[in-house]
């Protein structure tokens, strides 16, 4: 653990989901291989085009609609409606067809299993603070086990702008009732997590189990209030 500030007395507290209380990056890898394979073999005309002419589709639409960086399953679900439509499914087939990748896609979003020490070291904090999730991911909470330690669960799309935008944090302090500069936030990402709780009055924690030193970290351009390499330091609290 690494204090790059003292830390005002903690009230409540914040978490990032994927890649902080769990790897995310295994689920997203195996999830990319089989919803493609699913894909191709329901809706074989897909695979006329190659991952590059899907993620150019895919960039476009957030650019002419911003939005979409916020949620990801509208994305998603846009992305495989449009570019079935202009690979010639009628508008209703299309629509049909990218119902059906989300569900699929939901399905492997949620199947893994969350580590026991995340568990451990929840159950603990759960005693003691209000515990809110702020996410820009789309993952079922309820699903992998963790629901239970949260008294609010906010996801980018459903509940607002994603992080760093203010939306979820605003929504976060409110519903606490706590001033902002009391809520520790806990994510691993220096952009949306860190930058995102400093920039809207939180303290950040930065969980990083990836990188040497921030010196080396991209998106570093905020502090951290404090760093950690195992969720478990946040006992020593």
């Amino acid at each position: 653990m690494k204090f790059y500030r003292q830390l005002k007395p903690i009230q409540a507290m914040s978490f990032d989901l994927d890649d902080t209380l769990y790897d995310n990056r295994p689920v997203i890898t195996r999830l990319t291989r089989e919803a493609t394979a699913w894909f191709h073999q329901h809706h074989p005309i897909s695979n006329t085009r190659d991952d590059a002419w899907w993620l150019q589709l895919k960039l476009s639409l957030a650019e002419q609609d911003n939005w979409l960086y916020s949620d990801l399953t509208l994305w998603r679900h846009r992305t495989t409606q449009v570019g079935l439509t202009q690979l010639g499914y009628s508008s209703q087939q299309a629509k049909q067809a990218a119902d059906e990748l989300l569900e699929v896609v939901f399905s492997l979003r949620s199947e893994f299993v969350v580590p026991d020490e995340t568990h451990h070291v929840m159950n603990q904090l759960a005693e003691k603070y209000p515990l809110v999730a702020i996410t820009n991911g789309n993952v079922d909470v309820e699903r992998i086990g963790l629901s239970g330690y949260f008294v609010l669960i906010l996801k980018g799309g459903r509940d607002g702008h994603a992080k760093p935008h203010p939306d979820m944090f605003v929504k976060a302090q409110q519903f606490l009732g706590v001033d902002s500069h009391s809520i520790l936030h806990i994510g691993d990402h220096l952009k949306t997590d860190v930058a995102g709780a400093k920039h809207n009055g939180f303290q950040a924690c930065w969980f990083n189990d990836q990188i040497p030193s921030l010196r080396q970290a991209r998106h570093g351009s905020v502090l951290p209030d404090i760093e950690i390499h195992k969720l478990r330091s946040l006992l020593l609290l």
